[in-house]
């Protein structure tokens, strides 16, 4: 099995990023698990391309492993793309998901169902102690509901519905999650470059 240090200190994506890239036979651990001295990366790019490359590398450099990053987030359409690489701290410095939840429902508070198009976006980097680089990116389309539903995933899950679905992501099991999140499909893209690396 191989064995990939997780720049993320977020447990649920460490657990999630697990569950699909075990079955590629790459293991994640998390930076305590592989004694990684506990620093603060700062996420100051202005895309999830860069935010994603800078959390890999830094790990990478601190580890002399291989590193594995994801930085993620939503997209609202009539917000112009807001939250977007803010979506951790939209609410402001000491923000959570719920907070974040509310203050994203009370900017969409009049919109119509129809104009509260969303995607989540996952930009995944694997970065090698040689510097070589493979970046991966997923989206999700779906919509955005007037109040959160369901208590499974993390993060703005409870307000995403999925296109195709009739549930948001805090509704489906972590299994049908892992089928069609962003995070899959970047994890995915990233499995068949792994491939033609072979």
């Amino acid at each position: 099995m191989d064995v990939i240090i997780a720049a993320t200190k977020n447990a649920n994506k460490i657990k999630e990023m697990d569950a699909i890239t075990s079955e590629l036979g790459m293991h994640i651990i998390s930076r305590d698990e592989a004694g990684v001295p506990d620093v603060e990366i700062v996420e100051d790019g202005e895309t999830f391309e860069e935010n994603s490359y800078k959390k890999a590398y830094e790990i990478m450099k601190l580890s002399g492993r291989k590193s594995i990053a994801d930085d993620s987030g939503l997209e609202v359409d009539y917000l112009n793309g807001a939250p977007g690489v803010y979506s951790a701290r939209f609410a402001g410095e000491d923000c959570n998901d719920k907070k974040n939840n509310k203050k994203l429902l009370s900017l969409l508070e009049d919109v119509p169902y129809k104009e509260r198009r969303a995607r989540f976006v996952s930009v995944i980097t694997l970065i090698y102690p040689n510097g070589e680089k493979l970046v991966a990116r997923g989206e999700c389309e779906g919509h955005i509901l007037m109040e959160p539903l369901g208590l499974n995933g993390f993060g703005y899950d409870p307000i995403f519905v999925p296109k195709g679905f009739q549930r948001t992501f805090a509704q489906l099991t972590a299994e049908e999650k892992n089928h069609v999140s962003h995070r899959a499909k970047a994890l995915k893209k990233l499995a068949e470059m792994l491939k033609e690396k072979e």
